[in-house]
């Protein structure tokens, strides 16, 4: 499956549209990564914590939207869009969302 930010594929044509999908992961943060998060944000550096976390949830919305787009039939998915949200009290949750347009090309 060709998964694309871009709007086309030089090379490519679109055959089919089946339209838009999407994916979305939402992840809770663990206290202890946010105790050393909070420890790295005094000190200085990077949170290797979160920025896991934050990978995987992008993987998990990344796959969902694949797989609705491969039930749909397309071989393609183009012009995604990817989003990130804090969710709940203090932000405490993660939440990424992928969409884009399922196509069929040939």
């Amino acid at each position: 499956m060709l998964i694309s930010t871009t709007p086309n594929v030089e090379g490519r044509r679109i055959v089919k549209y089946f339209g838009i999908v999407s994916g979305e992961a939402i992840l809770g943060a663990n206290l202890f990564k946010d105790l050393f998060a909070g420890i790295r944000d005094i000190v200085g550096g990077r949170s290797g914590a979160y920025e896991k976390e934050l990978r995987r949830a992008k993987e998990i919305a990344l796959q969902d939207m694949e797989e609705e787009a491969k039930r749909l039939g397309a071989n393609a998915v183009l012009s995604v869009d990817l989003d990130y949200e804090t969710l709940g009290q203090n932000g405490g949750m993660l939440m990424v969302s992928a969409s884009g347009t399922a196509v069929l090309m040939e």
